[in-house]
């Protein structure tokens, strides 16, 4: 039996298809939130089923946080093991969502069909792309494409503070040939991409603190310390005026791009103008000196990702608040060190406290960047499968976002990853109205199944 009747059941079925993403959608995987524990444990739980229903052998296996499923299946010579994760962001502001983020919907818009939920690009949508491939294999043969490890977590928007140590503790079980990843994207709206470079994330959480209660600013305003004035100064002079990050030693580890990946990417002609304005925005902000592109998948970034402090209430309070609080995340590259330049930015920012203000830290997860080897023939395979499907060659392109995973299967399972996504830019993956293009879940969908062909 051909590829062809594969793809021939993936297109008859992907009503169906579509359901159960639906389904799984619907759950409120929210991973950063002790609320939704319960939720994250049914997700994994209904993979695990899922999982089961083709074949493999799968259970929910417990961390100190949320579980992680893990299966098994399939027989061949080449073992591969794919990598998606199950959880989601937080929904928050919902009064700019347009419906309820776990009631899924698919909508007609002016560029097609979209899925529309939280979750429906990043990662739910991504991972049941993969694992529908493997339904519609199994039911034209008979039996899955190959000898599949299934490893999917329940952390990775949270920081994965589980990964590490489970993947150490079960580092045996989960070797394989090489690592297939889908949490990544298309390059533009119509060419398919592997992504080989990815930049590392550090994300920061800090409270300064100033007097002992909230001041009244009449009484105390020009004479006591206000905490939210003095972090906003110090986190605004993160960067210089050309764009460059000012923290000490920040830039150690930081290589510059081959010139031959630089003319690969310049001859990709990205529209940085369509990019920007896509979002309402005009001009690069970054380093000067540097491509938009550059920006996005080679050079670090110091971001503030939320503020807080004070009366934000309806009407208003005349206040000094006591404290100011502040999320601040670093995207790195090259070989930059995640925990030399944690406590080079806490000794930077301690350094320019008043005498009567202190400040109180929390991490939240470091991870370096990873970039991958294209040595594989497999990577060669899945880029002409992936042309085969959308077109149009595939591309091999950075990635601006950060997947630890990938440097981790290098790390610890001594394996190398390969990351094919099928999102779009304008997936709004961690914004209100979150969504999946249709074409993107069907074409992804059809393109597993012929990369599979190729690899197995």
């Amino acid at each position: 039996m051909s590829l062809d009747a594969v793809l021939s059941r993936i297109d008859t079925d992907l009503p169906e298809a579509l359901d159960r993403l639906l389904e799984l959608l619907r759950i409120p995987s929210i991973s950063t939130d002790p609320a939704y524990k319960a939720e994250c444990a049914k997700a994994a739980d209904w993979l695990v089923e899922y999982l089961k229903s083709l074949g493999f052998e799968a259970a929910s296996r417990p961390t100190p946080g949320h579980p992680m499923v893990v299966a098994h299946g399939g027989k061949g010579d080449k073992h591969l093991l794919f990598y998606g994760h199950y959880d989601v962001q937080p929904v928050d502001p919902l009064n700019l969502w347009d419906r309820n983020p776990f009631d899924p919907e698919i909508q007609d818009t002016a560029a097609g069909k979209v899925i529309r939920a939280r979750g429906a690009s990043d990662d739910k949508g991504q991972l049941m792309t993969f694992l529908e491939a493997c339904r519609a294999w199994k039911a034209i043969h008979g039996t899955l494409p190959g000898k599949l490890t299934i490893f999917l977590e329940g952390e990775e928007e949270s920081g994965s503070p589980s990964l590490i140590p489970f993947m150490q503790e079960n580092a045996a079980e989960l070797k394989a040939d090489i690592a297939l990843i889908c949490d990544t994207g298309l390059f533009d709206d119509n060419t398919p991409a592997i992504t080989t470079m990815l930049r590392g994330l550090l994300g920061e959480e800090l409270t300064i603190h100033a007097a002992n209660k909230d001041l009244h600013s009449g009484s105390y305003g020009g004479a006591a310390a206000n905490p939210i004035k003095i972090l906003s100064k110090i986190l605004g002079n993160m960067t210089d005026a050309t764009g460059r990050i000012v923290i000490p030693n920040f830039y150690d580890g930081v290589t510059e791009l081959p010139d031959n990946i630089r003319a690969q990417w310049q001859s990709l002609a990205f529209d940085h103008a369509k990019f920007l304005g896509d979002v309402g925005l005009s001009i690069p902000i970054g380093e000067q000196d540097r491509t938009p592109l550059e920006m996005l998948w080679s050079r670090p970034t110091a971001e503030i990702n939320g503020m807080w402090g004070g009366y934000t209430g309806d009407g208003f309070k005349t206040v000094l608040p006591a404290q100011a609080h502040a999320k601040v995340s670093f995207r790195l590259v090259g070989d930059q060190d995640a925990d030399a330049i944690r406590k080079s930015f806490r000794t930077w920012v301690e350094a320019q406290l008043p005498a009567d203000c202190r400040v109180e830290w929390k991490g939240h997860g470091a991870g370096g960047a990873s970039v991958m080897s294209i040595e594989d023939p497999a990577f060669e395979a899945a880029r002409l499968a992936l042309g085969q499907e959308w077109g149009k060659p595939a591309a091999y392109i950075g990635c601006g976002g950060s997947i630890p995973i990938a440097g981790y299967f290098k790390t610890y399972l001594d394996m190398d990853a390969m990351l094919i996504g099928f999102g779009r830019d304008n997936d709004q993956i961690h914004s209100p109205n979150e969504k999946y293009d249709l074409e993107c879940f069907h074409k992804g969908i059809r393109s597993w199944a012929r990369i599979l062909a190729k690899l197995t």
